[in-house]
């Protein structure tokens, strides 16, 4: 993690072209997105990058890797091999269900660890409106990167003032954190799903 890390902030360290540094951050966030704030929140702290560059380039590299992952879902929807997995009453269940509550769902799913990728490609492979799914996830991403990236800066802000050069493995530990955060409110959460959460 360290040399991707290290690799992706060169476009947006290394750089003061605002076109480098708007693709460096939005590489970055297909990569991880944890560390695409946490790099963008360094640079910032260090003033490589002005806060509406940062921000902006996050906003397009999430909202286009969420975008990215409904048309995965549309083109595996085209395929046999792929239908073959989901039968076709449960599929229509499902339809109807993301129908009904497609807005909702994009936005809820955005803040649960671990369910962006089965939603947003089942909204894809279930045939949902794309123009009300990009309406959703727009929605859910101005909100979750404005959050991410404020959480970020923060932590930026007292990496560079404390650890100058130990920045880079204080950062890397920092988004090591946020992904055991996650990670491990994902597994409640599946546990609450399946009805085995400890009481």
């Amino acid at each position: 993690m360290t040399a991707v890390m290290q690799d992706l902030s060169f476009f947006v360290e290394g750089s003061t072209n605002p076109i480098l540094i708007f693709f460096g951050i939005v590489l970055s966030s297909f990569v991880l997105e944890d560390a695409a704030a946490v790099i963008s929140a360094l640079a910032v702290a260090e003033g490589h990058v002005s806060i509406p560059l940062a921000l902006f380039s996050l906003f397009t590299g999430i909202a286009l890797g969420d975008l990215g992952l409904f048309v995965a879902g549309r083109f595996a929807a085209r395929h046999p091999w792929a239908r073959r997995w989901v039968s076709t009453d449960r599929a229509k269940g499902m339809q109807g269900w993301l129908n009904n509550r497609l807005i909702a769902a994009v936005i809820s799913v955005r803040f649960i660890p671990g369910a962006r990728l089965p939603t947003y490609t089942a909204c894809g492979f279930l045939g949902m409106p794309f123009l009300r799914f990009a309406l959703a996830v727009i929605v859910a991403t101005l909100i979750w990167t404005s959050l991410l990236f404020t959480v970020a800066l923060g932590a930026g802000k007292v990496i560079m003032t404390h650890f100058g050069a130990w920045r880079w493995p204080v950062s890397i530990g920092f988004v090591v954190l946020l992904m055991g955060v996650s990670q491990y409110i994902a597994r409640r959460q599946a546990r609450r799903i399946g009805g085995r959460d400890e009481k």
